[in-house]
């Protein structure tokens, strides 16, 4: 068949190519289970043929909520098979969140993981005028379920076999009637600024942006790839649905997001991608293991690490690296990066992708100084999550790389970047006038993120356009830009700032817990909760340091001069975050007024009144007083 049009198409060439190869593992018990590309076609066929015998038709809607299992990918290409279209949920989502999608997308069928997803659709059976089957993968628990619309991944299969058995080629038939044009999924928006969005990605969207990432990197069939990210985030969706068939690679799924480091090491992926705050932890765990070492392996991995920041800088300054650096950059992966690589489970791997906000420069520059080829790309949901990408020897923490190739990029008139490509969405679904605001007349995708090209052609994004304002006296101010310094330290795992219009600068914090907490212990600071932890003075006082310390990296009109650190994370089941972590800055300025009078009313403290949200909707108060801090200036760097 010549046509590769679709995903389908490509699932039945990949089939007819490399039968044997290996397209899915997935680690259950302990051990891998594998499926070869004839299995997995075999899976969607039979699924597929299933739905259809259930009354599936084309342009119905599937979800799937649950953590990445083959069975939910293979659901998903099943759809496409018929026509259908896939709808990816967060399976963390409360249950609001799951209404106004399964109905907002007219979901006709969702394909749950297990016992606990199924209770959730049970729970909002109700009201969800549209759905007409529930089928679970894992039967675990399930056997007290009586529901008629209730079945089983198995006895959907079952009816697609018999179907198979009276005419053979029906699935094959149900794929020749596919289109690029037609839409494969919808992926929903983080909804930074409200209520989400339905993107509309046609098979023609997936096909261009495969097509643009295999021209600016260097995928490979035998690759490893570790689907652990959630399957509605539109980078899982490229990734694991649209680059996988493409290419042909394999794709592991871990045993669950309990074990994903553990999985990890395990593999050994030849390609991972994962964002920032994954790689900042991996360092944290590196330096805390580096730093509970007896002296001896303590020194040899500091000194090893100077050299191997000496080396990469002099690289990312296109400098020559004396021989004696080289001689001892050699001694440090035989002693020290290697044995980190192998730990983290980064050995074999031959490139690393990190998105969705900025990494630290620290962070970034530590792993492509122990041999991880770590590289930044840049895309959204409505761009196929794919925009641009740095060439290896291009690497560098200040930007997201070169527009891949059939990517245009311009910035317009008040900075805002714009896009034009194959890989752009068809539109919102059923919300005409916000396709609109965002496509215009001449096809250009108005991103909303504010950014430039550098002279060496890359993109720079400094913050959502929106975002961008300017403090009292002029001075423009982009509070992500100030945000991301914040959580450039391994002590603040959020941060929120404030400034535009007003006098200085100020931010609220929330501490992460695991690295304060170790750094409390450490120092025999006894403390009972997250709350209880974030107001102890000491912590207070070694917060007030990084602020300090952070803010000689900042223009004087944008420095911090005010914090509070939060009695509690800001969590996106409250509506303070997205799905994907990032911040609800218009949702958390009015949930928080309070603070900024404070900040802003020179107060000392203040109390924070926080409506938490439980995963069935419940809400209750927490009200707690929380101390408003001064930053003075950084210690001299000589003291």
């Amino acid at each position: 068949m010549a046509d590769q049009s679709t995903l389908p198409r490509l699932l039945l060439r990949n089939a007819r190519e490399f039968p044997r190869r290996t397209a899915m593992r997935e680690k259950d018990r302990g051990i891998w289970q594998a499926w070869s590309w004839r299995d997995y076609h075999d899976h969607v066929r039979d699924f597929a043929l299933g739905l259809a015998a259930l009354g599936f038709a084309r342009g119905d809607r599937l979800s799937v909520i649950g953590d990445n299992r083959p069975r939910l990918y293979a659901a998903q290409v099943a759809a496409q098979s018929l026509g259908g279209i896939s709808v990816p949920v967060y399976q963390d989502s409360i249950a609001t969140e799951l209404a106004f999608i399964w109905n907002h997308a007219d979901v006709s069928v969702i394909v749950a993981e297990d016992q606990e997803q199924v209770d959730k659709v049970v729970t909002l059976r109700a009201q969800l005028p549209h759905l007409r089957w529930v089928i679970y993968d894992d039967p675990r628990g399930m056997l007290g379920y009586q529901h008629e619309w209730l079945k089983s991944f198995a006895d959907v299969e079952a009816l697609g076999r018999a179907r198979v058995a009276q005419d053979p080629g029906a699935f094959e038939r149900e794929i020749e009637l596919g289109r690029a044009e037609d839409v494969a999924f919808v992926c929903y928006t983080s909804g930074t600024t409200g209520t989400p969005k339905g993107a509309m990605l046609t098979h023609r969207n997936g096909l261009e942006a495969g097509r643009m990432a295999t021209k600016a990197e260097d995928f490979r069939i035998d690759d490893d790839y570790l689907a652990y990210l959630p399957m509605a985030w539109v980078g899982d969706a490229f990734y694991t649905l649209v680059m996988s068939l493409y290419v042909g690679f394999s794709v592991n799924c871990p045993e669950s997001p309990e074990t994903v480091q553990r999985d990890l090491r395990e593999l050994g992926p030849t390609q991972l991608l994962a964002p920032p705050r994954i790689w900042e932890n991996m360092l944290t765990g590196v330096l805390v293991r580096a730093g509970d070492a007896g002296p001896l392996k303590r020194s040899v991995f500091d000194h090893f690490r100077r050299v191997a920041e000496q080396v990469e800088l002099l690289r990312a300054d296109g400098k020559p690296v004396p021989p004696g650096l080289r001689l001892r950059y050699a001694l440090g992966e035989f002693f020290v990066y290697g044995p980190v690589r192998d730990q983290l489970g980064l050995r074999r791997t031959h490139f690393a992708l990190t998105g969705g906000a900025p990494l630290g420069p620290d962070t970034f520059r530590f792993f492509r100084a122990i041999g991880v080829n770590l590289k930044q790309v840049y895309g959204s949901t409505e761009t196929t999550g794919l925009v641009s990408l740095q060439p290896s020897a291009e690497a560098n923490p200040t930007t997201v790389g070169r527009p891949c190739q059939g990517v245009e990029v311009k910035i317009a008139d008040r900075g805002e970047v714009l896009v034009r490509s194959g890989s752009i969405f068809q539109g919102y679904l059923k919300n005409d006038e916000a396709t609109r605001e965002v496509i215009d007349p001449e096809g250009w995708f108005h991103t909303g993120d504010a950014g430039f090209v550098d002279p060496r052609g890359h993109l720079v994004i400094i913050d959502r356009a929106k975002d961008v304002g300017a403090v009292a006296d002029g001075t423009p101010f982009a509070p992500q830009f100030v945000e991301n310094k914040l959580k450039f330290s391994n002590y603040i795992r959020e941060a929120v700032a404030f400034g535009h219009e007003r006098p200085f600068v100020t931010a609220m914090i929330a501490i992460d817990m695991n690295t304060v907490g170790t750094w409390a212990e450490r120092r025999s600071i006894p403390y009972t909760s997250y709350t209880d932890l974030s107001q102890k003075p000491e912590v207070r006082g070694l917060l007030r340091d990084e602020i300090a310390k952070i803010n000689e990296t900042l223009p004087d009109a944008t420095r911090i001069r005010r914090f509070v650190l939060l009695t509690k994370d800001l969590d996106a089941d409250d509506a303070e975050m997205t799905r994907t972590r990032k911040v609800r800055r218009r949702y958390v300025a009015e949930k928080y007024a309070s603070v900024v009078d404070a900040f802003y009313s020179g107060q000392h403290d203040v109390e924070l009144s926080s409506a938490i949200t439980y995963e069935d909707g419940r809400s209750a108060t927490l009200k707690s007083r929380a101390r408003i801090e001064d930053v003075g200036a950084a210690e001299p760097a000589h003291a």
